[in-house]
């Protein structure tokens, strides 16, 4: 029996009698030196790696060191990148002006033939709603859909799909005459896609809603609402409200008067609500309310940009609105107009615009207008809200006198339209200026609808080009807007980073600072109506120099800086201090910047030689599946090493794409067409060097604890011995992607990573060290080596060397179990990674102060470790569920009789979305029982949210720390020390059953969900960000007179009381049946 072994279980039997006196700090630093030494012996002589530095130099005749010049990288990554998008932007205006022209050419008609115009709707056929031939003669669904490897999803390029919102009646005659002249559209689709293959999504985004897009397919509902009622509108989408106008400086302004009570003020509420989501992040707004005096409607005091926190803020604030007093539209203008007239803020400083939401007065409030805004530079939108008999006169004049538009929202369905169609208005200016407007401009990152993933989308106004009026003037209105997207991987496969080490990685931003190409930019949502806007600053750790990086890369500059910074861990457990260059420069043609850091040890790289078939062979022969006895369980990174090898995701099997890749090179040769050949003759120059490791252990069998061995390379090889110990690794296959990969290049200790008890398949914790490579005087990094520790074999060493036999009025070591003393060893984040307590073994992995919460804030306080505090804006949560109180429906809205005589509510389609979401309920009974429904749909999908998440780390270079922990009636002695060359504290303490009045409330260190910062402080101080380059909002001598009104229309008797009737037995019969289970 081992000596340890039989020591340890003398020990377990030897009980304390006293708490003895606390060991001295030279005691503690003999057993802290001892420890160490056991343990980096231990890992050096059981990793070899020492050896594979040797092996290293031997293969030097296989590769050669070359340099990242970081200005070139730039430079060449940066050009690629302006190729890419110049071509895509080509294409848009060939699309943009053939629409014109077809449109021109159209003759519009009072369509009566509905059958004869044929197409493709991509709804039809989705979730068994497929019409019948006879039911749509004039709709089809084309048969040759095949799944298309870019896309990823059912194709045709034989033909377009059409999307028309839920709430637009797809057989009205303006839908007709768009379906009729757009179908041209196909032909130029079709030629962009053959001259560019690797063209994506083409799409043409109409002011009425509709939507055709190339190549087509079927169209899918992520929205997770109930029975899959489809909401999506290109005009909200943020690519179509950006290409649509110019940015805008935007005041809602709200009449909270006692008139507007009840359900007026619930409609004005939604109102606002809808009108924010029509804005971008180019975009500055704020909300006013008014009654006797005028207040903000939220905490901000000028307009703040239109971001998702802040328009959050803004929707909450709106909630809280109350309706009480009298109407004082003077007061309530004059602080819109202030608003709007700041200049010592961050805004938009382009189109000026008030949206008033009010339910009529009598007061035009002129001489407010004449003070304000004589030459009508800010318009003015009314919205008449509520069903009411004042006098609409006045808010129409103030529309129509200040270069703005009138609508009417007397129910629920007309929100959605009226508060998007003043982009209409504004479309204008850009009509007016015609090529000058013609600027393709690049969005955001945002979620495609049709899950290509992450894309960023150029966009070019198309503009109405034909004549109206008996002068015959140019029309002023715009058509829509023509989109291509760029798919964020097209963008990544022109910044490859296997050269950098797994440390290095090309960044881009955009004007907001937003963050284009990110390692960290990894939204895990598909909801595509949720935009993605990270910040720099929040997608790392944030220091001063960080904040001039960000403002030169907005500027448009070009430089380097090499700084010291913090690095939060690839698992978010870890701060590691790291010294980065951040080379930047301008992607010319665009407002995106594109950056490259590198750190220190990433200047140079291996570059393999090993061009020759024999060698190749030769090393790629230790790659076979056959012989993870003879190599070790081998794993290969996960990359496109051949453009017709697919790369496996996270659930396959990597010894199945390992199989693949050896089928692949050996029948096609690593120097095939298809290849990356520096990629692929890396991944096999570092099987031959790693195979030469495996060989020395073979030979040498590792030391006792000691359960496995491994190394992995940043040529992409991980190699695991034994093979049984291969079964069970849980690390990541990809280098660059690993926790204790990356950590371990950026410290030059011994790594110890404990993994937290649930996530464990055994009882162990990793050791990893770099492997540093001086070759001509430059210090190469190309390799991690470690070991995984049994547990039980290092907690006898552990008390072992602890132990004192003669021990009298002095505790004797860290004792198994004992009663009167703890001991731990914490790594540099504060988690446990080994105990002198059975009970506490599970709990290895975990944060400390959920173990010992008083002693880990008394190490905090002490400063043997300091924290810092970061928000995560891409997490995941719950969803909050709403409290059911009445059982009135919500998700459906039933109009009134009244709403079918009022005029205005059929003057907008809102009709027939309502008389669409009836049919529904007719079809699905379940459909109006969607309010009761909640619970299930909640409980299958998780919103976007904030999440915040502590991070502790070692202060100083301190290695002792010495206190007591105070709990009022009694008090606990400790002293820490630090392992030097590691990432590892020892403590002992008197144990924390010896003063049971200490605090016991867990210190927790996991992610939390949080609000964030708060925005009102943040808008105070926002972040610098540059609008767009051009503005386009002069509306002098606009010709179109039409400003809104009630329209003419009159709704038809017969259909007014076949909706009644259709109402009555929804609501008396449908509700009766039963919910499918």
């Amino acid at each position: 029996m081992d000596y340890s072994v039989s020591l340890l279980l003398l020990l377990t039997v030897v009980s304390s009698v006293s708490t003895g006196q606390f060991p001295s700090a030279q005691m503690i630093k003999e057993w802290v030196d001892q420890m160490q030494k056991d343990l980096t012996t231990l890992t050096d002589t059981a990793t070899g790696i020492h050896n594979l530095i040797d092996i290293y130099y031997e293969h030097r005749t296989h590769f050669r060191v070359a340099p990242n010049n970081a200005a070139q990288l730039v430079a060449t990554a940066a050009g690629n990148i302006e190729k890419l998008l110049y071509n895509r932007s080509q294409a848009l205006k060939r699309l943009a002006a053939e629409a014109e022209k077809l449109q021109m050419d159209h003759e519009w008609t009072d369509v009566s033939g509905y059958d004869k115009i044929v197409y493709y709707n991509a709804k039809d056929g989705l979730n068994g709603t497929e019409k019948s031939k006879e039911e749509r003669s004039n709709q089809y669904i084309p048969e040759d859909f095949d799944i298309d490897p870019d896309f990823k999803r059912p194709v045709s390029y034989n033909t377009t799909a059409v999307h028309i919102p839920t709430d637009i009646y797809e057989g009205s005659t303006i839908i007709l005459n768009e379906l009729n002249w757009t179908e041209g559209l196909e032909d130029i689709f079709r030629k962009n896609k053959e001259d560019d293959p690797s063209l994506l999504w083409q799409v043409f985004g109409s002011a009425t809603g509709l939507a055709r897009y190339y190549p087509a397919s079927p169209w899918i509902d992520l929205s997770n609402l109930p029975n899959n009622v489809d909401l999506y509108d290109v005009r909200r989408r943020p690519w179509y409200i950006q290409g649509a106008a110019s940015p805008k400086d935007m005041l809602i302004l709200v009449d909270a008067s006692g008139s507007v009570s009840g359900f007026t003020l619930k409609l004005i509420r939604i109102s606002v609500i809808e009108m924010l989501g029509t804005l971008s992040d180019d975009d500055f707004v704020n909300v006013v309310y008014f009654n006797e005096e005028a207040s903000h409607a939220a905490c901000f005091q000028n307009l703040v940009q239109a971001n998702v926190r802040n328009k959050r803020v803004l929707q909450d604030a709106v909630q809280n609105i109350s309706a009480k007093g009298i109407t004082n539209y003077k007061g309530g203008f004059e602080l819109a107009f202030d608003q709007l007239a700041q200049t010592n803020v961050s805004r938009a400083n382009c189109n000026k615009m008030i949206m008033l939401f009010t339910d009529g007065g009598e007061e035009r409030a002129e001489e407010i207008f004449k003070k304000y805004n004589p030459k009508q530079a800010v318009r003015i939108f009314t919205f008449s809200v509520g069903k009411h008999n004042y006098d609409k006169g006045p808010i129409q004049w103030m529309a129509c006198n200040n270069k703005g538009y009138y609508y009417e929202i007397p129910s629920i369905g007309a929100i959605r339209l009226n508060t998007q169609e003043y982009l209409d208005v504004l479309g204008r200016s850009m009509v007016k200026a015609d090529k000058k407007a013609k600027q393709v401009q690049w969005t955001n990152v945002y979620m495609d609808a049709l899950e290509l993933g992450l894309v960023i989308t150029g966009t070019l106004p198309v503009f109405n080009k034909t004549f109206t009026g008996s002068k015959k003037s140019q029309n002023q209105l715009i058509l829509g807007v023509m989109a291509i997207d760029v798919s964020l991987e097209d963008i990544k496969r022109l910044t490859p980073r296997f050269t950098f080490g797994p440390n290095g990685y090309y960044f881009a931003i955009d004007p907001n600072g937003y963050v284009v190409v990110h390692p960290n930019l990894q939204p895990p949502t598909a909801k595509f109506h949720e935009p993605v806007t990270l910040d720099f600053l929040d997608a790392e750790l944030e220091n001063e120099i960080k904040v001039e990086i960000r403002k030169k890369m907005i500027d448009g500059y070009t430089g380097n800086y090499t700084i010291s910074t913090l690095v939060k861990s690839q698992d978010e457990r870890y701060i590691d201090q790291g010294l980065r260059t951040y080379t930047f420069a301008p992607v010319k043609g665009t407002d995106y910047s594109l950056a490259l850091v590198l750190p220190e040890y990433s200047m140079h790289y291996i570059n393999a030689t090993i061009g020759d078939t024999i060698t190749q062979a030769k090393f790629s022969e230790s790659l076979l599946a056959g012989k993870f006895d003879e190599y070790g369980y081998t794993f290969i990174a996960p990359r496109v090493y051949c453009k017709d090898l697919k790369p496996p995701n996270k659930d396959t099997n990597n010894t199945e794409f390992l199989m693949e890749f050896n089928d692949y090179i050996d029948t096609k040769t690593p120097n095939h067409p298809m290849c990356n050949v520096q990629l692929v003759n890396r991944l096999l120059l570092d099987a031959g060097i790693t195979s030469g490791l495996i060989k020395i252990w073979k030979k040498n069998e590792g030391p006792h604890g000691v359960l496995a061995r491994f190394v992995a390379t940043d040529g992409g090889i991980t190699r695991v011995f034994p093979k049984s110990a291969g079964l069970d690794w849980t690390e990541d296959t990809e280098p660059y992607e690993s926790s204790f990969y990356k950590r371990s290049l950026d410290n030059d200790l011994y790594i110890f990573t404990p993994t937290p008890y649930p996530n464990s398949s055994d009882d162990s914790v990793l050791v990893s060290r770099a492997v540093n490579v001086k070759i001509d005087g430059i210090t190469l990094k190309p390799a991690v080596v470690g070991v995984k520790l049994d547990i039980d074999a290092w907690m006898a060493s552990f008390i072992n060397t602890t132990y004192r036999p003669n021990c009298n009025d002095e505790i004797c070591g860290c004792q198994r179990n004992d009663e009167y003393v703890d001991c731990v060893i914490l790594d540099d984040g504060g988690f446990l990674v080994m105990t002198n307590r059975d009970e506490h073994i599970s709990q290895i992995g975990d944060f400390f102060g959920v173990i010992d919460p008083i002693l880990m804030k008394n190490l905090v306080n002490s400063s043997l470790f300091t924290s810092i505090s970061t928000y995560d804006y891409q997490s995941l949560c719950d969803p909050k569920t709403e409290i059911k109180t009445a059982a009135g429906l919500r998700s459906v809205y039933v109009p009134s009789v009244a709403d079918f005589l009022h005029l205005g509510w059929w003057a907008t389609t809102a009709a027939w979305s309502i008389l669409q979401q009836l049919l529904v309920s007719i079809t699905f009974p379940s459909f109006l029982d969607a309010a009761e429904m909640n619970d299930v749909s909640d409980a299958m999908r998780k919103e976007v949210c904030i999440t915040e998440q502590t991070q502790y780390f070692f202060e100083n270079d301190s290695l002792s720390f010495r206190g007591s922990v105070d709990c009022g009636n009694c008090s606990r002695l400790y002293h820490a020390e630090k392992l030097p060359k590691t990432n590892l504290v020892f403590i002992i303490s008197d144990a924390k059953g010896t003063c049971s009045s200490c605090d016991k409330k867990p210190f927790k260190q996991e992610e939390q969900q949080s609000n964030g910062p708060d925005p009102c402080e943040m808008a105070q101080n926002p972040r610098y960000r540059k609008g767009p380059t051009f503005c386009f909002d002069d509306n002098r001598h606009e010709e179109d007179a039409d400003c809104g009104g009630v329209s003419g229309l009159t709704p038809s008797l017969w259909l007014v009381l076949f909706i009644q009737l259709v109402l009555l037995w929804v609501v008396t019969d449908s509700r009766h049946h039963a919910i499918p289970s």
